[in-house]
């Protein structure tokens, strides 16, 4: 996952500001931009677990400072704390490790994947989820039509250039042995035929509400809310027909 240096830099931001308050340096503002950089860091699931307690329990600049006035008694004190104490987000943020485990576990799959457009379009999809939820909708169905045309270029199946999400996934699926029509158990064909319906429902909501096509006026706009679960649901799609690709491959002939 590439860095989210925007991210970063609000971090920093963050740190310096209560670095500064916590010195005797606070100015005018402070307050409105404390409540901004705390909401946007608590409430972002990817790097709410690095966030300093103290952050989270303090709700305000004055709490802040009941917090870190009686710990520590000198100016040097208190910033090489606060310097420590942001250091596991600093680092995240400059590693690029933030994110839930289960981008992980997909980014981790995609990498086994010898092709390039495969990863960068699951790299875009994330990095947009709540820049850019139109475009990461975009890449969230690229991501997937990639991983398709891949299994099926590998497997000799031919596929036309105009063919849609849904028609690559039914050959991918058909090829792959996934298809409800291909198991007899129920609980198979249930579970299979909800991932149909996923990359189905995928393909709908690129159309309706991604930046693929032209729109009206009032046409819907998608939130960051429906760009992660449209990125998720492309993701985990991904991984598993990766995965039972590659199982495939394994599989003495």
């Amino acid at each position: 996952m590439s860095i989210d240096e925007s991210l970063l830099e609000e971090a920093e931001a963050l740190q310096n500001l209560l670095v500064s308050y916590a010195t005797g340096g606070g100015e005018e503002g402070d307050e409105a931009e404390y409540l901004r950089l705390r909401q946007l860091f608590t409430q972002d699931a990817r790097v709410a677990d690095y966030v300093p307690r103290f952050v989270r329990t303090s709700r305000s600049l004055h709490q802040f400072w009941g917090f870190i006035k009686p710990k520590f008694g000198t100016y040097a004190e208190r910033r090489s704390y606060l310097w420590e104490e942001f250091n596991p987000l600093l680092t995240a943020l400059e590693k690029g490790v933030v994110g839930s485990p289960a981008d992980a576990e997909v980014e981790d799959v995609l990498a086994q994947v010898d092709a390039e457009h495969i990863q960068a379009a699951w790299s875009k999809a994330l990095d947009r989820r709540k820049s850019d939820p139109e475009g990461a909708i975009t890449m969230a169905r690229t991501l997937l039509e990639g991983v398709c045309k891949y299994i099926l270029d590998d497997g000799g199946v031919q596929y036309g250039k105009k063919d849609d999400l849904p028609k690559l996934y039914r050959k991918t699926s058909d090829s792959l042995n996934l298809s409800p029509s291909q198991h007899t158990e129920g609980v198979f064909k249930q579970i299979l035929g909800g991932c149909t319906s996923v990359v189905q429902g995928l393909g709908a909501l690129r159309n309706e509400l991604s930046d693929a096509h032209g729109k009206g006026a009032g046409a819907p706009k998608p939130a960051a809310r429906h760009a992660e679960l449209a990125v998720n649901l492309a993701g985990a799609m991904a991984a598993y027909l990766l995965a039972t690709w590659e199982s495939r491959n394994e599989e003495p002939t």
